[in-house]
């Protein structure tokens, strides 16, 4: 099996949640791409644009509403942003950001796989 030649970017300062979910998509098939924050995010992009960006809201510097707004205003539409976030109105969230999708914390393995597979394995 080939490696897929789009990546998943997981954005999200808390490392062990980012290592548990690098872990899984890889596991799962995915290439995956880190970032802590925001600004790191960017730079990741900047180097190599991801099909998909998995993006935390609450980030310490740039958070996920600062991310989004700046790479729409970079490179529109050009990734797929599905909302990773622990607060209640997740959905509310999401939409209010324009992100295509959201995955409330904590969130089972089968939702997250679904999730991606949704956005990474359809032809482009």
């Amino acid at each position: 099996m080939s490696g897929p030649d789009k990546a998943v970017l997981v954005v999200d300062d808390d490392v062990e949640l980012l290592g548990m979910l690098e872990t899984l998509l890889v596991g799962a098939g995915y290439r995956v791409i880190t970032a802590t924050g925001g600004q790191e995010a960017l730079e990741k992009v900047a180097q190599e644009m991801p099909a998909l960006i998995l993006l935390d809201m609450k980030m310490p510097g740039m958070d996920g509403w600062a991310f989004a707004r700046t790479f729409w205003a970079r490179y529109g539409r050009a990734a797929a942003i599905v909302v990773l976030t622990a607060a209640e109105n997740a959905r509310q969230h999401a939409g209010e950001l324009g992100a295509e999708d959201y995955l409330s914390k904590p969130f089972e393995i089968e939702d997250l796989v679904r999730i991606v597979a949704r956005y990474m394995d359809t032809p482009a």
